[in-house]
């Protein structure tokens, strides 16, 4: 319970806690600017009342986003000063083009639609829902350009003790950045398909509001279908990344011990680190891990005995958290090709209406298992081969920290049980509730 691990523990609370409400913030608008664009081209007022009713659920998601993404900031220079002192030339300028080229551009934006309703056109007050959409994912480029710099550092320099910036056109354009783009921001929009379909599912079963429902369940069926089965696909190319730049970390991912040709992937396995092997293990299939990684099931692949202990990832976590978040990504694409295909008799599949309102929170679980594999995966460094978190902490004392991680968890565990339960309520009272 030192400095470094408490305040380890408050970033990732908090960014975990700021990131329930960061991929529906993401997604929704996309949805809602679909729907609103559908009103504009065809004057069917049933695409009016969606656009309100789920841009009303995207208004409180978006407002605790805010709230709970400050103090992630403030914690840079707080918990974390020696990491600031060292890549501030690097990092910070990346977090002051995310807050002032996009962050208020979409604060902005969101006022312009929600007081723009009798001032603008229909068709220009559509275009801002759209830019809005826009200006929410260049903020999450920005965000995910820093975090990609952090797995894999490039386009700096040493000097006086700081890693200073030197290209930074290699910085906008890392490619484990880039990767990371493709695969968050589609992992957002399942999400948001997901509530989307999980609430229609909700008022389907109960008969209620049928045709608005059954729409609604449609374009989030196919919007989730699609991002799903580009998580696939993007996945290979992530994971080839990984292989290159983290090969720690792919070893870890599936416990894989000693160096060799034709690497196995175990389905599950219950990793003992301190001996260096598994415990147990299921499922083994020779020679997928060669291919995941080079896609050459001959390749050999670097086992983590090769890798002195200080430099390797904690297994188990990173081991367990990779396999929730493939598992459920399958799952997903499964269900969202139900919902396409099942789409015209919804009403008849009681049992796929009800495992749908269940699966809502399964796209939470699978983003925060691929935000710790991603975090977790990357140690003992927080910049990687270049700075380790041990030396990243700000030199205060532990009872600080915990005082703060206290305060944080009572204060933000009330605000998202508010935020959380004006969601719920707007979702269950249905569009009903809204005014033209």
């Amino acid at each position: 319970m030192d400095t470094v691990f408490l305040s380890r523990l408050q970033f990732a609370a908090a960014t975990m806690f700021h990131f329930l409400f960061v991929p529906l913030t993401l997604g929704l608008s996309i949805l809602v600017a679909y729907m609103e664009t559908r009103y504009v081209r065809t004057a069917d007022e049933t695409y009016l009342r969606m656009t309100r009713f789920w841009g009303k659920i995207f208004l409180i998601n978006f407002a605790l986003g805010v709230v709970t993404g400050i103090s992630l900031e403030f914690q840079f220079g707080t918990n974390w000063s020696r990491y600031s002192a060292f890549v501030g030339d690097v990092f910070g300028s990346l977090l002051a083009i995310e807050a002032t080229a996009a962050f208020f551009l979409e604060s902005t934006l969101i006022g312009v639609w929600i007081f723009g309703w009798k001032k603008l056109s229909a068709k220009a007050h559509a275009t801002v829902m759209w830019l809005v959409a826009g200006a929410g994912s260049l903020s999450a480029l920005w965000i995910l350009i820093a975090n990609g710099w952090m797995q894999h550092p490039v386009g700096y320099t040493l000097k006086n003790g700081r890693a200073e910036l030197v290209d930074f056109f290699a910085v906008v354009f890392n490619k484990f950045g880039i990767l990371e783009f493709l695969h968050t921001v589609p992992a957002a929009y399942v999400l948001s398909a997901f509530v989307v379909m999980g609430i229609s599912a909700y008022h389907l079963l109960k008969k209620q509001h049928v045709e608005f429902f059954i729409r609604s369940f449609k374009i989030a069926a196919v919007f989730g279908l699609a991002s799903s089965v580009w998580l696939a696909i993007e996945g290979d190319q992530h994971a080839i990344h990984v292989t290159e730049t983290q090969p720690a970390k792919l070893a870890a991912m599936e416990a894989h011990w000693e160096t060799r040709t034709q690497a196995p992937i175990v389905l599950f396995a219950i990793p003992d680190e301190k001996n260096e092997r598994n415990l147990f293990q299921i499922g083994k299939l020779p020679g997928l891990l060669s291919f995941l990684g080079y896609h050459d099931i001959n390749a050999q692949v670097k086992g983590l005995k090769d890798f002195p202990r200080q430099d390797r990832p904690p297994v188990l976590v990173t081991f367990l958290s990779f396999r929730v978040m493939v598992a459920l990504g399958a799952l997903f694409v499964l269900l969202t090709l139900l919902g396409v295909l099942l789409r015209n008799r919804l009403l008849e599949n009681r049992l796929y209406l009800m495992l749908m309102v269940a699966a809502i929170p399964l796209p939470y679980i699978a983003i925060q298992a691929g935000w710790v594999l991603a975090e977790v995966g990357r140690q003992p460094w927080i910049v990687y081969n270049l700075m380790r978190t041990s030396d990243a902490a700000s030199p205060i004392a532990a009872g600080q920290v915990f005082a703060s991680l206290a305060a944080f968890i009572v204060i933000y565990g009330l605000l998202g049980l508010a935020g959380f339960y004006l969601i719920v309520k707007t979702a269950v009272n249905g569009p009903e509730a809204e005014k033209k």
